[in-house]
């Protein structure tokens, strides 16, 4: 079987991304029968998205919807070209519906853990902390039951933890090393079934025989270049996921949106407070009074201007003090009892900046009490 489509990229070790040579993807697709109905298919950790949409292909591209998510934009954009759907994120930050693809298709970023800010990892789990573990656990609940995996790793991610998982979320295990041998990767088939006992004669050779090859104790047989077995049928979907979208923008929408929108400036008025409008005049003139209660409220502010010439910019507000007073009262048992009371006085102040040319106290704040 020849592929459809060739590498577009050849940086292999950039950000932890270790794309499936081509000759171990070749062979493993061999392994794979299409059932007869719609499928959906997932990769998870897309890169270009050559190996999902190899896979499509070899089901039969019509009958076979093809969805990815990729962390990195280049490959992301490189990747919508070739599948149906395809996310540019981390999967971390996606809502994808449960047990809706029929194949998953998982080839996730290798390395350790590293803890956040706050000392965390973001890590369910027991054994050693690694990237591979953390997206099966996230991955997994996406393969519908009697759903395929293709699950490619190094082997020496292959501890009891993640041997334990295999064996209890999949039947029909088998394990094979790829062809290119840079990264030391071994390619694991399974058939997703609700949670086996391990206790079986088969589960415990099936653990024996994966715990032995991640501890470097026996060597998987190279990937064969023609299925020996019953092929991996991949199972028909029973609808396209509902939810299949990241939860945060993507970055190239957000600036779209903010280009499209301008943030908040062209409504400012409706966003942040109600729009200026012109006061209605008083229905007679105020008296002294009223100005100097309005002054003080700070209804009327400024600049002012009187028949002498002189400029006042004006402000106007009115805060609370507290006056003490104390009365002294003399007890039968000749004690003196101290009483203290406090009473709320409202100060109205008016600030004014003199800006009358010529004047002494151009430029200062006069306070009018």
């Amino acid at each position: 079987m020849a592929l459809m489509f060739p590498r577009l990229a050849r940086n292999f070790v950039k950000s932890g991304y270790f794309p499936t040579d081509e000759s171990t993807l070749e062979r493993a697709l061999t392994a794979l029968a299409p059932a007869d109905g719609p499928m959906c298919i997932l990769d998870p950790c897309a890169g270009e998205g050559v190996a999902i949409a190899e896979a499509a292909h070899a089901l039969g591209r019509g009958q076979v919807q093809a969805f990815a998510v990729e962390y990195d934009a280049e490959r992301a954009r490189h990747a919508r070209q070739l599948v149906d759907r395809c996310i540019h994120g981390d999967l971390m930050d996606t809502l994808i519906s449960r047990q809706t693809f029929g194949l998953l298709w998982l080839n996730p970023p290798y390395g350790d853990l590293s803890k956040d800010a706050n000392g965390n990892i973001g890590y369910q789990g027991q054994g050693r902390a690694r990237l591979e573990k953390l997206f099966y656990q996230r991955a997994l609940p996406l393969l519908q039951y009697g759903g395929v995996l293709v699950f490619i790793v190094p082997s020496y991610v292959l501890d009891a933890e993640l041997v334990g998982w295999l064996t209890r979320h999949f039947a029909d295990l088998r394990i094979y090393r790829a062809v290119e041998t840079q990264f030391r990767q071994v390619v694991v088939f399974g058939r997703r079934v609700r949670q086996r006992d391990q206790t079986s004669d088969s589960a415990k050779a099936v653990r024996g025989l994966l715990l032995q090859i991640g501890q470097g104790d026996a060597d998987a047989e190279e990937l064969p270049l023609e299925w020996p077995f019953l092929p991996y049928t991949v199972p028909a979907s029973p609808a396209e996921p509902e939810h299949f979208y990241r939860v945060t923008m993507e970055p190239e929408q957000f600036a779209d949106e903010v280009g499209r929108l301008q943030g908040l400036w062209p409504a400012l008025d409706t966003h942040l407070g109600a729009a200026q409008q012109s006061l209605r005049p008083p229905a007679r003139a105020l008296s002294h009074w009223h100005l100097a209660l309005a002054l003080a409220a700070g209804a009327i502010s400024g600049a002012v201007s009187s028949r002498t010439g002189r400029v006042l910019v004006v402000k106007g507000d009115t805060h609370k003090e507290k006056t003490l007073q104390t009365e002294y009262t003399e007890r039968d048992d000749g004690s003196v009892a101290e009483t203290r009371i406090l009473t709320d006085k409202f100060v109205p102040v008016i600030r004014a900046w003199d800006m009358t040319p010529g004047s002494p106290t151009r430029g200062e704040v006069l306070t009018i009490r």
